[in-house]
């Protein structure tokens, strides 16, 4: 186990200072300086070079790469030209309500679909398998992002059960004062995870019925809800270990969008206004956090596998 996590820590590094290389390129390639959208459109030319000249952008793009990386080495994530402040703190401020939805969503998505997905699988080909199915299909075909337009348009606008405006105040204790207005932007988001992993679970469940050992189970006279709950919720459960940690990705890319959607001032609503200022360090900082959570996440997801099922060797 210990050389396992040795190596995939080493790859780790790898795979995240290459997604570093190519985003600095390729931002630097669309937008070499973001001195235009700090100075504004009526900046002189010698201003704008003064301004380059001042925060290295008239360097090569090779020693601003290695500058990048020696701030970064050091625990420094830059500074926010357009919201002059450090990266550090907007983070420190936004991290945790972003993390919050994230997480909420997360549960929401996993404590719904397992359940649901060995229902259909029990009740395959009924009423309420092709009925699941369906909306499983229809909610996994849509984006996120109209998904939590039709949301707030039937919840909050037609029906009026909850606001559509959600908290504005960045910290999470004062978004949790107001917790009723997080329910839609957490039901948007976990909605289109349910519909994916009930898809993955249906499946894992079925395969685990046609297996012997239930075919053994019931032929001993066991009871059918022992069979499913000593048999068929652990080993249908475990594919879905792997899901969960690749789906990481999905989950944050969906937190960009419904933030956006719902005005929420976390790290996605962050990530948006970055793109539309040129905001280099907070689009870099964004991406490597994204970066590392995937990375981590497949990880711990390989672990607690391992862990789940002994017959799983990680070597």
């Amino acid at each position: 186990m210990a050389g396992y996590l040795i190596r995939r820590l080493g790859t780790a590094i790898i795979v995240i200072l290459g997604i570093i290389l190519v985003t600095f390129l390729m931002l630097h390639i669309v937008a070499p300086s973001p001195a235009q959208t700090v100075l504004g459109p009526k900046a002189s030319p010698e201003a704008i070079r003064a301004w380059n000249h001042a925060n290295g952008f008239d360097q090569p793009w090779i020693n601003q790469f290695g500058t990048y990386l020696d701030r970064l080495f050091h625990g420094n994530l830059g500074w926010s030209f357009k919201l002059n402040q450090t990266v550090d703190s907007l983070f420190k401020e936004k991290a945790p309500l972003s993390a919050f939805l994230s997480a909420a969503s997360l549960v929401v998505a996993i404590a719904v679909a397992l359940p649901l997905g060995i229902f259909q699988a029990v009740k395959r080909n009924t009423i309420g398998d092709v009925t699941a199915t369906a909306l499983a299909f229809i909610f996994y075909s849509m984006p996120v992002f109209l998904v939590a337009l039709l949301m707030i348009q039937v919840f909050a606008l037609s029906l009026g059960w909850v606001d559509a405006n959600v908290p504005q105040d960045q910290s999470l204790s004062g978004a949790m004062g107001q917790f009723k207005d997080l329910i839609l932007p957490i039901a948007a988001l976990a909605t289109t995870a349910v519909a994916s992993y009930s898809r993955y679970q249906r499946s894992a469940s079925l395969d685990v019925l046609a297996q012997d050992y239930i075919k053994v189970a019931r032929a001993k006279g066991l009871a059918e809800r022992m069979v499913y709950s000593r048999h068929l919720v652990r080993n249908a459960s475990l594919p879905m270990i792997t899901l969960i940690g690749l789906s990481l990705p999905v989950l944050i890319g969906g937190n960009v969008l419904i933030e956006y959607a719902f005005n929420i001032n976390g790290l996605g609503l962050m990530f948006v206004n970055a793109l539309q200022n040129d905001d280099y360090n907070v689009l870099m900082a964004y991406t490597l956090l994204t970066a590392i959570l995937t990375v981590v996440g497949n990880l711990v997801a390989d672990v607690c596998l391992s862990l789940s099922d002994p017959r799983i060797k990680l070597v």
